[in-house]
């Protein structure tokens, strides 16, 4: 019952899981060897803290980029029209704003990390600042990607989804047109996602 009364609310469940989570993460490491140097180490819990912030903020922005692009926006002409006003003025507008605040502090988060863990230029750079490296560049590829991605979030899917969803009133062309806009450049940044994450996830792999 006491379960059932956390699951029926968000923030319950929310904070029941980050309680979880650092249960988790102190069993786990404090069986670890060496746990005691880790867990009086300001420089470990800095890091640990903004990347596992950068993976749940990536998490909800592709979960969300992903989800417009895979379900939203190609079952959109299959919703009876009396209907659609429901998605257009009650779902996107929320999932939009999960979606553009968590392209931010995947971003954010990003660059702290890179800057905690000190490949920040070479990154940046891609190499051309501080050495080149094989795990510097290929990050650096996916930090670019998505420095790209979350500036058209912001500068471009963003205002034109507010004409799109009748936030901003203009006239049907340019509604229309915003729409298409909007719709373009979503699946730029799903395509652009795919070798994003996969730069990510190899550059874990090379040392």
């Amino acid at each position: 019952m006491y379960v059932s009364n956390i699951l029926q609310s968000l923030n319950r469940t929310v904070i029941a899981g980050i309680i979880l989570a650092i249960v988790f993460f102190i069993i786990i490491y404090s069986v670890w060897p060496d746990s005691g140097e880790w867990f009086s180490d300001s420089f470990f819990w800095g890091t640990v803290i903004f990347r596992y912030l950068h993976v749940l903020s990536g998490v909800m922005w592709i979960g969300l980029l992903w989800y417009f692009n895979f379900v939203q926006i190609p079952n959109m002409p299959n919703i009876p029209d009396e209907q659609k006003p429901a998605i257009g003025k009650v779902i996107a507008p929320a999932a939009l704003f999960w979606f553009r605040w968590a392209a931010l502090s995947t971003i954010i988060t990003g660059l702290i990390v890179a800057y905690l863990s000190g490949y920040v230029n070479q990154a940046m750079s891609l190499g051309l600042i501080g050495g080149a490296d094989p795990k510097s560049i290929t990050i650096g590829i996916g930090m670019w990607l998505g420095i790209i991605m979350a500036y058209n979030v912001w500068m471009v899917i963003w205002p034109n989804q507010k004409k799109a969803l009748g936030m901003i009133e203009v006239g049907p062309e340019e509604k229309a047109k915003s729409v298409r806009t909007a719709m373009l450049f979503s699946r730029t940044n799903t395509l652009l996602s795919i070798p994003m994450l996969l730069s990510m996830v190899s550059a874990q792999n090379l040392g």
